[in-house]
């Protein structure tokens, strides 16, 4: 019990209720540039032997023995540690302008975290003890963790496998479907190429240019009945007295054109260029003839300017 009594600040200082815990830790944490290595350390520096522990190695063969020794180096290394902390309450912080503050403490938490990499780089591990049965405890704690880590690892990797069975399962299902898809279509090209035959093509192929041919010689009968039936019905009025009201009106004189010629530039204005179907009318066009179109529906002037006219779109 002396021992006990005599090792209360270290209990103090790493229990999980005591009042020191947060100040070492705060001052190991901040001194330390690796989180990890600053959680090993804290814990190995720190670890107050719980009762199960300290009631297995009282169990053991040297109780006594083993719990006296721990508590010996808890001491010891409890009495470091405020050495150093009262060494470094005695420092003096530095007072830095508010624009250089900042600048100033970055550049000194890289010098200070430096040097502790190269400490802690150039230092060999330490054991907390050398006895056997406190390392015997300390490498069972840390089997267990390890072993709890890889029985996490094992079942998120099992999860994921599942899953990566279900996307496969999946893609195969997919491939499969393509692939019958694509002997499907294979099947109808074949059947599609067997079909066509060449002699069958070429002979329509004929078929169609007798067509255009006939379509061809019904055009010129019906322009060339269209024009018998113009020239017999809807003559141009006499050359003589076209010439003497020319002469009279001292103009030069114009040539006319017929009914028929009207009648073609306006189909092939429609044809060639339906989105401008309008021709102008000039003075070889008779205003009788131009009366004649308008007056039966056959023409249509335009809606702003009155010297042009269309065909009226009987196609459509």
């Amino acid at each position: 019990m002396s021992r006990l009594t005599s090792c209360r600040p270290c209990a103090a200082g790493v229990g999980v209720g005591g009042a020191g815990a947060p100040c070492l830790t705060a001052f190991a944490m901040s001194f330390i540039p690796c989180r990890y290595f600053a959680s090993e350390v804290a814990s190995c520096l720190f670890r107050k032997p719980s009762a199960e522990c300290l009631s297995e190695i009282s169990n053991s063969a040297g109780p006594v023995d083993a719990k006296d020794e721990l508590l010996d180096e808890c001491e010891s290394i409890w009495k470091q540690m405020k050495e150093c902390q009262s060494k470094l309450m005695l420092l003096g912080t530095e007072t830095l302008l508010p624009s250089d503050a900042k600048l100033s403490l970055l550049m000194l938490q890289l010098k200070a975290l430096t040097a502790d990499f190269r400490q802690w780089q150039a230092r060999n591990p330490e054991l907390i003890s050398t006895n056997p049965d406190v390392l015997l405890e300390l490498g069972k704690e840390e089997l267990q963790k390890v072993k709890n880590d890889l029985e996490m690892v094992l079942s998120t990797v099992r999860s994921k496998n599942k899953q990566l069975e279900e996307d496969l399962r999946r893609e195969q299902q997919w491939h499969e479907e393509q692939k019958q898809m694509l002997e499907t279509l294979t099947k109808m090209e074949e059947e599609a190429n067997t079909q066509v035959e060449h002699p069958s093509t070429k002979r329509e192929l004929n078929e169609l240019k007798n067509k255009i041919l006939k379509l061809k010689t019904y055009k010129k009968e019906l322009l060339s009945a269209l024009g018998a039936f113009l020239d017999e019905h809807f003559p141009l009025p006499e050359t003589g007295g076209n010439i003497k009201k020319k002469n009279s009106s001292a103009e030069p004189v114009v040539e006319l054109i017929t009914l028929q010629e009207i009648l073609e530039m306006l189909i092939n204005t429609l044809i060639t260029t339906p989105h401008e179907p309008y021709v102008t009318i000039n003075e070889s066009f008779w205003p009788p003839y131009i009366e004649l179109l308008l007056r039966y529906g056959m023409a249509l002037r335009h809606p702003e300017d009155p010297n042009r006219m269309r065909l009226q779109a009987f196609h459509k």
